[in-house]
């Protein structure tokens, strides 16, 4: 990665995004990567668009955020360590200006699976919703498909009912601004965030969310396991940028999410110390990894890894936790459930990107491709 100079925070540096080994060594990466979705970060200058892709992504500490240059280019970031995860962020200047001969929409917004636009609260926004509008509308025109989030940014300086507030007056404003243009089934999904805690991680998550087909299986499958296990609350993390890929169907409670947060810290910063590592790993979080942390009200916290960058956390009483043998059963099931879903989705990408380049294919690849498509453990051509 380009910015690991500049990592710091609880992560060690070396602990970042890698390639993910589920089939071997693939080679079919750039091939990949055009099928991508992609998510793009746009919003007035100094609205802390670049602020929060580096405290997300790259574990850039909040403080160190304050000495960032305004984006002046589009930056592109590869997202990629799991089936699930492989998306690409687009971080967009502030000036930009879509009515530009040289801003190329059909490319930028065709490509795109969410827009993230990127509101200062703590600013007066009426520009920032003149944009706003101007940006629905444009993105909007090319792919009706994409997911469109508004980050209502650095409400740490807000108190809660400010926040709320703001939050009322945007959404209104900014849903009639589409109204009168005629895009009044345009769905925006509003967020109060900041870098100084958990709620852009949670923000983002829910983004990421929408990005991932097989989320209803993911928290189907979740569901199931917290049934029979006697879990109260059950979450799939990324264990790189902290952020959530699933969950079960009951309500996120925003402390049970920090608790989870801080044991992946805590699991990640001893395991760098005290964990074996060799000649094939890039980091010491493998399929060894677990954690058990009790705490002092009764509530258990349990992490397991799913795969190498993939971590299950858990949350139940410490009753429940008596019969520590089945709940580690049900997780292997889990786990392999887990696994088909990798495999099914590797075959559906390998089945997609075989077909949108088979005019480009030498001869004798068709072939190879149709056998490819039939055999998971295989890497796509």
């Amino acid at each position: 990665m380009s910015y690991q100079d500049e990592y710091v925070g609880s992560f060690p540096k070396d602990f970042s995004y890698g390639p993910f080994e589920q089939n071997g060594e693939s080679d079919n990466t750039s091939l990949q990567e055009d099928h991508k979705p992609r998510i793009l970060l746009m919003g007035l200058r100094r609205s802390g668009k670049s602020s929060i892709q580096k405290v997300v992504f790259h574990k850039m500490s909040p403080n160190e955020t304050l000495f960032l240059e305004s984006t002046n280019k589009i930056v592109k970031d590869d997202i990629n360590n799991s089936s699930f995860v492989q998306f690409q962020i687009w971080d967009f200047p502030g000036q930009i200006d879509f009515f530009d001969a040289t801003f190329d929409s059909d490319t930028i917004f065709g490509g795109c699976g969410a827009l993230v636009f990127v509101i200062d609260a703590q600013d007066d926004y009426q520009d920032a919703l003149d944009k706003l509008q101007q940006t629905v509308t444009k993105a909007y025109r090319v792919n009706s498909n994409i997911k469109f989030e508004v980050f209502i940014h650095k409400v740490d300086g807000l108190n809660d009912d400010y926040k709320m507030e703001t939050q009322r007056d945007i959404h209104h404003r900014a849903t009639e601004d589409l109204a009168e243009n005629g895009l009044e089934h345009v769905h925006l999904s509003f967020h109060l965030t900041s870098i100084y805690d958990h709620s852009i991680f949670e923000a983002f998550s829910k983004v990421v969310q929408k990005l991932i087909p097989q989320l209803p299986t993911l928290e189907n499958l979740l569901n199931i396991l917290i049934s029979n296990s006697g879990i109260e609350k059950a979450f799939l993390f990324d264990v790189v940028s902290k952020i959530y890929i699933a969950t079960d169907s009951s309500p996120v409670d925003m402390q049970s999410y920090e608790l989870c947060c801080d044991m992946i810290d805590v699991v990640i910063d001893i395991s760098c110390i005290y964990g074996m590592i060799d000649e094939t790993e890039t980091n010491t979080f493998n399929n060894q990894s677990s954690s058990l942390i009790k705490l002092n009200n009764g509530t258990v916290l349990y992490l397991r890894e799913v795969n190498k960058f993939l971590a299950l956390v858990c949350i139940l009483r410490e009753e429940n936790f008596q019969k520590q043998g089945v709940i580690d059963y049900n997780f292997l099931c889990f786990r392999d459930a887990i696994t088909q879903v990798f495999e099914l989705r590797n075959k559906s990408q390998c089945a997609l990107i075989a077909t949108q380049n088979d005019n480009n294919l030498p001869n004798g690849v068709e072939d190879l491709v149709e056998s490819t498509a039939d055999q998971s453990q295989l890497p796509c051509p």
